[in-house]
């Protein structure tokens, strides 16, 4: 008989015997007579797995900040009963205590389920830096789960569509466009990229006469502080800087992408972001001078929320236009696919919500007929557990690599197959999780100044004081 055979005879007795647990030394109505769990037990006594996964607890959870990873990235680390721990990673420049604060939260709770504690956590996680605590728990709880049941993250998230995963990568800037297309051609001949993307604002022309109108409040306009002052213009939304680009000024951006073009060809696809703070008739304008480079996209070319006027934007030109980075959770996509504002969404896995909520977005955004790039800027750990999306994500286009410039980089973990860039791609680890260990050493010689290696975390072990229910 057949262990596929519909019929009736095929009881629970006949699988058994079917399955040749009478061979293990104990009889079928031995097994019989003990309760379902210890016969599911029984029967899987051979299925390969690193722990028991019914019975794993969270026992703990501990943070290691470290700096220059090209930026401060705060790693997760959760513990478990069984010896076995995950690792995750808030996003770069976030602060650690918006995972903190979820600890009390996820204690005594099973990793494995891990949509289960998503819910639980969720409403606890927003856009920007404030999604880094909630992702980064929750990509600690798939590496673990991959580790208990001894399959690789992907394989959870139902499979693969690739091997390997194809990145795009960043470059430390340059205010001569020259400049900047040699270091860019010379990051592609030693790391074998197809796919590279330049930084190019509004402050690379400020200095010239002509280039810019309304420009003059904001001074030098800088973006970058970690914390700029609510009136300066890197806490103004693009529309309300009042900054427009002149025709010169158009001209002078459009020096950038043609001496890359002119460097690396027109083979290699070309995307372009940080533009500036500018309002939406110069972005429509921009968008347009820059077709004849044939740009794979403009990013952020206003705040993503601004719905309407991304819809201008990617409605007047040719050029494509992409945004996300920013976004929390799959319904935060949901207005810009709905309404077809964006050429391309552009998650990343650190704000989104981490491994699952990833994977919905790309999976929405398939759904319009709109390819996902990944968005990443911090360690390894992220950068795996973002290849593992890109892997089970059949939508998925590039990922950011933003880390060459970085020599430590691949060293702070061990386990997957190095280089870790080769020849402008990820390989995709079948090891269990998502296939890595960190390296202690070197992890703490790069901790961020102050911080310690994983120290314990004991005073947020009953940090939840309130109500979280958000309904009556």
């Amino acid at each position: 008989m057949s262990l596929y055979d519909n019929s009736p005879a095929l009881n629970r007795r006949s699988l058994l015997r079917a399955s040749g647990i009478a061979t293990a030394g104990v009889s079928v109505a031995q097994i019989l007579d003990r309760p379902i769990g210890d016969q599911i037990a029984h029967l899987t006594q051979n299925v390969r797995r690193a722990s028991s996964p019914s019975e794993l607890k969270i026992t703990d959870m501990r943070i290691a900040v470290v700096a220059g990873v090209p930026f401060t990235s705060p790693i997760v680390r959760i513990d478990t009963n069984q010896g076995i721990s995950g690792y995750g990673e808030v996003r770069d420049d976030a602060d650690k205590r918006y995972a903190l604060m979820l600890k009390s939260r996820i204690l005594g709770e099973n990793p494995c389920n891990v949509e289960k504690i998503f819910k639980i956590i969720k409403q606890f996680g927003g856009h920007g830096r404030q999604g880094g605590g909630v992702s980064g728990v929750e990509m600690a709880l798939w590496d673990l789960t991959g580790k208990a049941f001894e399959v690789p993250v992907y394989q959870l998230l139902g499979g693969k569509y690739r091997d390997k995963v194809r990145l795009y990568t960043d470059t430390a800037g340059s205010e001569t466009p020259d400049e900047y297309a040699a270091q860019m051609k010379k990051k592609i001949d030693e790391f074998g990229y197809t796919f590279v993307k330049m930084d190019v604002g509004i402050e690379l022309i400020r200095k010239i006469p002509g280039t810019l109108t309304g420009a003059g409040p904001w001074g030098d306009l800088g973006q970058y502080d970690l914390d700029p002052p609510s009136d300066s213009y890197g806490s103004t939304e693009h529309p309300f800087t009042g900054i427009e680009i002149t025709d010169k000024g158009m001209d002078e951006i459009a020096k950038f992408p043609a001496a890359m073009r002119e460097a690396i060809g027109w083979d290699i696809p070309l995307g372009i972001d940080h533009i500036g703070h500018f309002g939406v008739n110069s972005a429509v304008r921009l968008a347009r001078r820059l077709e004849e480079y044939s740009l794979a996209y403009l990013e952020d070319l206003q705040p993503w929320f601004h719905h309407k006027e991304f819809k201008q934007i990617t409605s007047s030109s040719s050029t494509p236009i992409m945004t996300g980075e920013d976004i929390y959770g799959v319904d935060g996509f949901r207005p810009l696919l709905d309404g077809r504002t964006c050429d391309y969404v552009h998650p990343d896995i650190a704000t989104a919500g981490g491994i699952l909520e990833t994977k919905r977005i790309g999976d929405l955004a398939q759904e319009h007929n709109i390819p996902m790039f990944i968005h990443y800027a911090g360690s390894p750990i992220g950068a795996m557990a973002a290849a593992h999306v890109a892997a089970a994500t059949e939508n998925f286009m590039a990922l950011e690599q933003h880390s060459s410039e970085v020599d430590f980089w691949e060293d702070l973990v061990t386990g997957l197959p190095k280089p870790l860039v080769d020849k402008g791609y990820y390989q995709v680890s079948d090891a269990p999780g998502l296939g890595l260990e960190l390296v202690d050493d070197v992890v703490k010689e790069h901790l961020a100044e102050g911080e310690k290696y994983f120290a314990t975390t004991k005073e947020w072990d009953d940090w939840k004081i309130s109500h979280d229910r958000q309904w009556s």
